[in-house]
């Protein structure tokens, strides 16, 4: 009999329980009085701690080495920012029929997030697609983001977003892209440091998340936001997702076909394209929505791990497939450049 591959094929990220079990202990205790205040200090320092460390990991020479490859990271971020939200702004209309409007802002603020870097390189990797292509994608991505998912949160959200204001948008810049900057320019000198401590760098990472995630579900715990979540709204919420995931798997895969894209790239801009970062989205959600967090990061947390279920099976079968001939490559190719200049291939 053959061995089950159920773990390999769908993975429970343990990160996501993690990330759980912090909304259920922010439910049974939530931070109240100084509590509060402490918690939300600790979290304030704990996004500008975040966002330092992305700015000395992120080397931005080899990213602006991957703008040779121009076409594949226009497309990457074409999905990411422009046909994701456009997406999002369709499902208004699902307001107050499947979603409520709290829910539809979260799902909102989901479509305009940056892409994943790790999970995409992983799962390109497995696929056997263009490991660089990825990370460089990956890379552009994070580094757009940092400006563009405020800017457009700004923009598509307006006073949804907490109250956007100035106010908010000085937040933002002190809090996500100042200490980011100092990370970039400090990474000459602490960046061997950074690389050689990335495992407990990584825990503080992820501790940091887990506070953030603690303080924004404590206060929609004190606000009783959560009274306003049905059972019959999540479900209604997950089918969304799985429509908007759906769509964006079969976008980027057939589109970048028709744009004329091999295998490797079509796999890059596939995994690239239509995931969003969990990582740069909680702590983004903390401080553009304030107290309305707890509602707003969570149709991030249910399509972060649903984009990882469905991902880790395309990755799978992916990877089984046959190698595309070098000859057929180059066929394409030339007819490709044939049809643009209107000479036939020799």
């Amino acid at each position: 009999m053959k061995r089950l591959t159920w773990p390999s094929r769908l993975p429970i990220d343990p990160y996501v329980l993690l990330l759980l079990g912090t909304v259920g202990f922010a439910a049974l205790l939530p931070a109240r009085g100084v509590g509060a205040d402490i918690a939300s200090g600790a979290s304030d320092v704990a996004i500008a701690l975040l966002f330092f460390l992305y700015g000395v990991r992120l080397s931005t020479v080899e990213a602006l080495e991957g703008l040779r490859h121009w076409r594949l990271h226009l497309t990457v971020l074409a999905c990411t920012f422009v046909i994701f939200p456009l997406l999002g702004l369709a499902a208004r209309g699902l307001v107050p029929v499947l979603l409520t409007q709290p829910l539809y802002q979260g799902l909102l603020f989901l479509t305009l997030v940056p892409s994943t870097i790790q999970s995409s390189i992983a799962f390109t990797s497995i696929a056997r697609g263009n490991v660089p292509a990825a990370i460089c994608a990956g890379s552009f991505s994070s580094l757009v983001g940092i400006v563009l998912t405020p800017l457009l949160a700004a923009l598509l959200l307006g006073g949804g977003a907490g109250g956007f204001s100035p106010d908010a948008l000085v937040k933002i810049v002190l809090q996500l892209l100042v200490p980011f900057l100092a990370g970039q320019l400090l990474r000459p000198w602490i960046g061997g440091f950074v690389r050689r401590h990335k495992k407990v760098l990584g825990l503080v990472d992820r501790g940091s998340i887990l506070l953030v995630v603690y303080t924004a579900f404590s206060e929609g715990m004190v606000q009783g936001i959560w009274h306003r979540v049905s059972p019959l709204r999540l479900g209604g919420l997950l089918l969304v997702e799985a429509v908007l995931l759906t769509v964006m798997l079969a976008l980027t895969w057939y589109g970048s076909r028709a744009l004329g894209f091999g295998r490797g790239d079509r796999i890059a801009i596939q995994f690239a394209g239509s995931k969003k970062s969990l990582a740069a989205g909680l702590p983004m959600a903390s401080v553009l929505f304030g107290a309305q967090a707890s509602l707003a990061v969570l149709p991030l947390m249910l399509f972060h791990q649903m984009q990882l279920m469905v991902c880790a099976v395309i990755a799978g079968r992916r990877s089984r497939d046959p190698d595309e001939p070098v000859s057929a490559r180059s066929s394409a190719a030339a007819s490709r450049t044939a049809a643009g200049t209107g000479r036939h291939p020799r």
